[in-house]
């Protein structure tokens, strides 16, 4: 770990920034796994893990872990293979 500043308020704010950035790398982490199973051809729902990727993407931007036409993206990708199987 690094050296933590010396006046209350800057420790406070490292300490927070760094809980914060925990949180939004295991969000971004179970979104991966998400995408990847809906991604999957051998999986019989996939219609159903799809709506459950799209249903954390959307989450995903109402938190602030992702931005807006990222998950629009990643979203049209998600629709386009849906579509082609």
């Amino acid at each position: 770990m690094f050296i933590l500043p010396n006046i209350k308020s800057a420790k406070k704010r490292v300490l927070t920034a760094e809980k914060k950035a925990m949180e939004n790398k295991m969000y971004v982490s179970s979104l991966k796994t998400a995408i990847k199973k809906a991604m999957d051809d051998n999986n019989g729902n996939n219609a159903e893990n799809i709506n459950m990727a799209l249903k954390l993407l959307d989450k995903s931007v109402s938190k602030g872990v992702l931005h807006k036409n990222t998950a629009a993206r990643k979203k049209s990708m998600l629709a386009m293979a849906g579509n082609q199987k």
